[in-house]
């Protein structure tokens, strides 16, 4: 079998690998020149890098674990020891032990509870068969909140918890997404915790070896630089189109965002595109201010903060393990995220570092700086993942991985376990390859 795979991110470098190792004749293409789609590392001192993309996983993430295991990396526990720092409503900063916020642990119970009970109702496998599915796609989280949340504090925290969940505006949302995704990885308390939770750890070095590792397995199998335009299929085969020429293959696994995926030329046309009007852009920036050390832990922090005014809405200690410098990553996400990121440069350090020195108190001025702007990155169009609108499950979730054709489809969109995170990425590509393997 000769195979093409479309993105050389972690499902389509799970599934060119998986085919590889089956025998088959595989070409991946990417459009950047690099591997990774939406992790990244960032190297802040000579050896120790950062993620500026996907980072952190969980005892339920098996097959990142299993994969950390086959390519000899190691995982580290994400750092979480002393108190929290939180600015919100308005108010100055305030130190607390643990993560829970100082606003009224009543309303802020109340929402959990509800959004329980949203989440406990979907079916992940198949969102759209959800009991009242219509009318839980019709409606935006934003309007949900609206409707349900009462209490101040409780407003005023939703838009927050999602953001750092999700990286998404409640405007941009469907209920009904909102609980899936929820539900989808591992329910929302499993998700927001860092110990017994799925930002429990981080793969040391960097989650970009990952991909890395399994693209040097494919040696020059992998072309960089390639965007794919156009796949076009007859009776025979597939023509897989780039700017240098084209490839001849049996099959093709699309492994790309949906937007990205909806963008080549596709003959004969799919019956149904793989996004919608509604569909937005995950809305994430991240940022990392590099510090001599880990200045913050002297003061008893943890380096972890929440915060109802940006640009950095959260932030936590990312500091390698190997030592030699401090790393705080900022977390600008849903509305501010478009804000920021149309700033000029200056401005987005101007400002990172003002609030860094609000929250912690005694920082000096950052030897190292990054920013990551996912929101306009060209061939990712958003991070986490893609947010579904009101309508669009209905619409597009049950033919989420309907082949077209030859052409299959793979990406953390397109699993139903772990959607938006690198274990559904993972997911989705060894289903792919059992897809390809059965038919052809």
């Amino acid at each position: 079998m000769r195979a093409a795979v479309v993105g050389a991110g972690l499902a389509g470098l799970t599934a060119a690998t998986g085919l590889a190792a089956q025998g088959a004749e595989v070409t991946v293409f990417e459009a950047r020149d690099r591997v990774g789609g939406r992790t990244r590392g960032i190297e802040v001192a000579p050896g120790s890098w950062v993620d500026a993309g996907a980072a952190y996983l969980g005892d339920r993430h098996t097959e990142v674990h299993s994969l950390v295991a086959e390519l000899g990396l190691k995982t580290t526990p994400a750092t979480t020891a002393g108190a929290s720092r939180f600015t919100l409503g308005g108010a100055g900063g305030r130190t607390r032990p643990g993560r829970f916020p100082p606003l009224d642990a009543v309303a802020l119970g109340r929402m959990f509870d509800l959004l329980d009970e949203l989440t406990a109702a979907v079916r992940p496998e198949a969102p759209w068969l959800t009991p009242d599915a219509a009318a839980l796609d019709a409606v935006t989280a934003g309007q949900w909140a609206d409707r349900h949340l009462t209490h101040p504090d409780a407003r005023l925290f939703f838009p927050l918890f999602l953001g750092e969940m999700m990286a998404a505006d409640p405007a941009d949302v469907s209920v009904l997404h909102m609980a899936f995704y929820l539900r989808s990885g591992g329910g929302l308390r499993y998700l927001n915790a860092f110990e017994g939770g799925a930002q429990q750890d981080r793969i040391a070095g960097g989650a970009h070896q990952l991909c890395e590792r399994l693209a040097a397995e494919l040696g020059d199998r992998v072309r960089l630089s390639s965007p794919v335009r156009a796949i076009h299929q007859d009776e025979a085969g597939v023509t897989v189109r780039t700017a240098d020429g084209s490839v001849r293959v049996d099959a093709v696994v699309v492994a790309v965002p949906p937007a990205l995926a909806d963008a080549v030329d596709h003959r004969p046309s799919p019956s149904h595109r793989r996004a919608g009007e509604r569909t937005a852009r995950g809305c994430a920036v991240k940022v990392h201010l590099v510090y001599p050390a880990p200045l913050w832990r002297a003061e008893g922090l943890s380096g972890w903060s929440v915060n109802s005014e940006g640009p950095l809405l959260s932030t936590v200690d990312d500091s390698p393990d190997a030592g030699g410098v401090g790393v705080l990553t900022g977390f600008v996400t849903g509305g501010e995220a478009h804000r920021f990121a149309a700033r000029p440069a200056a401005e987005q350090r101007a400002l990172a570092v003002a609030q860094a020195g609000r929250l912690f108190p005694h920082l000096p001025e950052p030897i190292g700086f990054h920013v990551t702007d996912w929101v306009n990155e060209e061939y990712s169009k958003g991070c986490y993942a893609a947010l579904l609108g009101p309508g669009e499950w209905l619409r597009h979730g049950p033919r989420l991985t309907t082949p077209h054709r030859r052409v299959h489809w793979a990406g953390t969109e397109t699993s139903t376990e772990y959607f938006g995170l690198m274990e559904g990425a993972i997911r989705s590509g060894r289903r792919a390859v059992a897809e390809l393997l059965a038919t052809y």
